[in-house]
């Protein structure tokens, strides 16, 4: 049983998703950063690997990477960071770990030689927006669940029901919920996005189902979580650093201002 089924069968309501950039806000963070995260009582860690065109991020999390990328942050440098992540000094063995990125840098650096590192480091799962699910299906999948990966997608409320079920099937760990159709970190009133996520809570799909893109706060977590398994959390957890001089205080604080 895999991490993310652990977690689920542990934890099935109220599920914390949390984002972070690797190699940010300085490149050697990336554990400092995790770490603070699982202290600080997140449930799974959203890793994202830094791109120059982030055609999903909005604009705090693009400079985030940007930063990151001026940093010198790197997919073999993530990697090497990584090294160890598993060890119980580290991260330990019990937090799920869901590497996020866009497929051009994976093809660059080699597909199979970038799931045969994941899934050596200790990575769980991957979100690659980018890949399309016929493509995913004729060529990627028999790599990725080849070295054990779960491979989440993304619907929106503009997603077909037929294809959110063709979706579901495809997916393992979770099935990722769009809040809209837009970029991350939008403010914006949550009370419609609960009409779409009842629809797919009566859906009874496969995977459990976490929101993302616009979960913010107390408030937005609480709606999140009414008619799904638990919300993600990237755009104000990235300010959040970007305002603190100490990354665990400044996780502790924002964590506890979340549950």
């Amino acid at each position: 049983m895999s991490r993310i089924e652990k977690l689920f069968r542990k934890k099935d309501r109220n599920v914390l998703n949390v984002y972070c950039t690797a190699g940010y806000p300085q490149l050697n963070d990336t554990m400092t950063v995790m770490k603070a995260l699982r202290d600080g009582g997140a449930d799974l860690i959203e890793l994202g690997m830094p791109y120059s065109d982030p055609l999903a991020d909005g604009p705090v999390i693009q400079a985030s990477g940007a930063r990151a990328l001026a940093n010198g942050m790197t997919i073999s440098t993530l990697f090497d960071q990584l090294e160890g992540m598993r060890n119980p000094e580290a991260l330990g063995d019990e937090m799920p770990v869901v590497l996020m990125g866009y497929l051009n840098p994976l093809l660059q650096y080699g597909f199979e030689r970038f799931c045969t590192r994941a899934a050596a480091v200790g990575v769980d799962a991957l979100i690659i927006p980018d890949i399309p699910m016929y493509e995913y299906e004729s060529d990627y999948r028999p790599i990725v669940e080849m070295h054990g990966l779960h491979f989440i997608f993304l619907v929106t409320p503009e997603t077909a029901p037929e294809r959110i079920r063709e979706l579901d099937a495809l997916s393992s760990g979770f099935l990722y919920a769009v809040s809209s159709s837009s970029i991350t970190g939008t403010d914006k009133d949550f009370s419609p996005v609960e009409d779409y996520l009842k629809r797919l809570q009566d859906m009874k799909l496969k995977n459990r189902v976490l929101v993302g893109f616009g979960v913010r706060d107390r408030a937005t977590f609480a709606a999140a979580c009414r008619h799904a398994n638990g919300a993600i959390i990237g755009s104000a957890y990235i300010q959040a650093l970007e305002k603190g001089n100490d990354i665990n205080a400044a996780t502790k604080e924002f964590l506890e201002g979340i549950r």
